[in-house]
């Protein structure tokens, strides 16, 4: 499984719609983390999982319609003894050159969180 980050439109009306979602996500073992914007109807979701079945499995426990607006593949390549330096690296160059770098995002996520008023962990 290929570590992704996507980003999803999701009607979010109420509380309870706001729960259902947040429900849905914290039960899905194979998401690392989660933002739920509620003003912006957007659900963002980081982890190695496929995108595809992740938004269904959303679709069919909160009865709601799912619209992937972004997928993004965070690559990485393993690790060896004999170019550990090297890898690691490469592994910066290519986190920094995607347009979703993960360490600010998870800043992001916690700043938005703490200005809506919520926690989306």
């Amino acid at each position: 499984m290929q570590f992704y980050c996507m980003v999803m439109r999701i009607n979010i009306d109420c509380k309870g719609c706001y729960r259902k979602v947040r429900r849905a996500l914290l039960d899905m073992q194979e998401l690392e983390t989660h933002l739920i914007e509620k003003k912006q109807s957007r659900v963002s979701v980081c982890g190695k999982f496929n995108p595809q079945d992740v938004a269904i499995k959303i679709r069919n426990k909160t009865n709601r319609r799912v619209e992937i607006l972004d997928i993004q593949e965070l690559v990485t390549t393993p690790n060896s003894t004999n170019d550990n330096n090297q890898n690691n690296q490469e592994q910066k160059s290519l986190v920094n050159s995607s347009s979703w770098n993960l360490e600010s995002s998870q800043t992001q996520i916690a700043a938005n969180c703490i200005q809506d008023g919520y926690i989306g962990y």
